[in-house]
């Protein structure tokens, strides 16, 4: 296993510690929050380090390539789905993020097979790192309405545009 795995296995570790946190902190501010914020900012620069590291380091692998991707949807959508379940991210929000998630892997399998690969563009990218610094944002500023409303519109839009980047510049794999 690589470094870059292993590096990658610990951001997927962090996550149960990040929601339990979240749960003390009730959605308040103070030392449970602030605990939370900083185990999912850690787990978050994870992401950039195990990229980092797999690229210069000649790590990359198809164990690789499965996970790091999984592991942001996992530590974002947890937090997301925290954030639901206390009523400040709307259920319909989540479900735009779940179904453009399912639909891009949906595309990736259907591509494997024929023996294609679809990167991660770089619209996902700025959706995965936009969506991070939104959710830091809404932990370190816990109960500001205006904040919370443009995370959620951020992460909606990026979530959106590059969901449907996707799938037009992926389109003639589903037709092959």
């Amino acid at each position: 296993m690589t470094t870059a795995s292993i590096i990658t296995l610990v951001r997927v570790a962090m996550i149960p510690a990040y929601m339990l946190t979240m749960y003390l902190s009730g959605g308040e501010a103070g030392l449970w929050m602030w605990i939370s914020l900083g185990i999912f900012i850690i787990a978050s620069l994870t992401d950039f380090i195990d990229g980092h590291i797999a690229r210069k380091y000649n790590q990359v692998s198809d164990f690789g390539k499965f996970l790091d991707p999984l592991a942001d949807k996992l530590l974002t959508i947890a937090a997301m789905a925290i954030y639901c379940e206390w009523g400040v991210f709307p259920a319909w929000a989540l479900m735009i993020v779940l179904t453009r998630e399912f639909a891009v892997s949906g595309l990736r399998m259907v591509a494997g097979p024929k023996g294609k690969v679809i990167a991660a563009g770089k619209s996902g990218k700025f959706k995965t790192a936009s969506t991070m610094v939104g959710l830091c944002a809404m932990m370190a500023l816990p109960g500001i309405d205006v904040l919370n409303t443009i995370v959620i519109a951020m992460i909606v839009i990026t979530t959106v545009y590059s969901g449907v980047e996707y799938f037009i510049q992926n389109w003639n794999i589903l037709w092959d």
